[in-house]
């Protein structure tokens, strides 16, 4: 069956739409031909429907009918929010993922595709991580209640396949940022927290501190980048075992040189001091795209500096809307 005709019947809903993922899937559709003929797309906020809730979630499933969904929506914060929290997390991911899949499967959606973390990679492992290795020991201990839960969605996909041969599957995002992130300091995700707290620190002529020693690596992507390979997925790939989306591992990089990127798109030229009392998290998660290259061989993924420079000029341009 070709796109077009695939696309006839396309009604698409996106959980967590007005998030950095679900403002990136957004700009794909609307502004870069992303939308095929016959296509409907509806990008659904938390403020239409408390997901945690069954009845909510099955009377906006009713609302829109679809056919296929991108499931983005989670309850999520930053590390320091998630070692206070965890049975929290836990609790309320399990419940919004569980009828998210279970009412996709009881109105008849065809395929959905859901949105983990690269957190739910085992703690203590080799390197690189690939997609055979998600269940291989415990994750890190900072955030356990969201990674259980987010790891729980491979393990309902393959359910719902083996019992009701759903084709349900998830893709796996490295360290995502990009316009409409958090840019909270304390909860916001570690590039879009340093680029509000560089911002600051620019404007009151003060030091930029950096929580941690700036050492520990990680793979960035951009979000939109993440969001044409999310079309993609929904599109094309058909297995039900999950995928990774991430830049190469020779693209992992300390923090310290994403904040000297920062720095410069940002043109802050204060001291940058790393404050080695706060916890690092973990020190790699180095993730392997071999499986997603076997599939797209030429994608081209923005350059680091690039993106940045690009989600700098975005948060500087919408302060005043965006979440901070």
């Amino acid at each position: 069956m070709d796109l077009e005709t695939k696309a006839e019947f396309m009604r698409v809903l996106v959980t967590g739409g007005s998030g950095l993922l679900g403002k990136a899937i957004e700009h794909v559709v609307k502004q870069e031909g992303g939308c095929l003929e016959g296509e409907q797309w509806t990008f659904l906020s938390s403020k239409e429907a408390n997901l945690v809730d069954l009845q909510q979630t099955r009377a906006v499933f009713q609302k829109h009918r679809p056919t296929h969904v991108i499931h983005l929506a989670a309850k999520v914060g930053g590390l320091y929010l998630h070692m206070k929290e965890n049975l929290h997390f836990l609790r309320d991911n399990l419940r919004i993922n569980d009828n998210v899949l279970q009412t996709s499967h009881e109105m008849g959606v065809a395929k959905v595709v859901s949105c983990m973390s690269s957190c739910i990679f085992p703690d203590k492992t080799t390197y690189p991580i690939d997609e055979s290795m998600i269940h291989n020991g415990p994750p890190h201990d900072s955030n356990f209640g969201y990674s259980h839960a987010k790891r729980m969605i491979d393990i309902q996909n393959r359910g719902y396949f083996a019992q009701h041969g759903r084709r349900y599957t998830a893709v796996i995002p490295t360290n995502v940022y990009g316009p409409y992130d958090n840019f909270n300091f304390e909860n916001g995700h570690v590039l879009s927290a340093l680029m509000h707290k560089t911002y600051a620190a620019k404007k009151e002529g003060t030091p930029l501190y950096v929580w941690g020693s700036g050492t520990p690596r990680r793979q960035f992507i951009y979000s939109l980048d993440v969001a044409r390979l999310f079309l993609w997925v929904l599109r094309e790939y058909d297995e039900i075992d999950p995928i990774i989306l991430s830049v190469g591992e020779e693209e992992e990089l300390p923090i310290k040189d994403a904040v000297e990127m920062i720095a410069d798109a940002l043109d802050f030229k204060g001291q940058i001091v790393f404050d080695t009392s706060k916890s690092d998290g973990q020190m790699k998660k180095t993730a392997s795209n071999a499986k997603l290259r076997r599939y797209l061989p030429d994608f081209t993924f923005t350059p680091l500096s690039e993106g940045i420079k690009k989600t700098c000029d975005w948060f500087v341009h919408n302060y005043d809307i965006a979440r901070t």
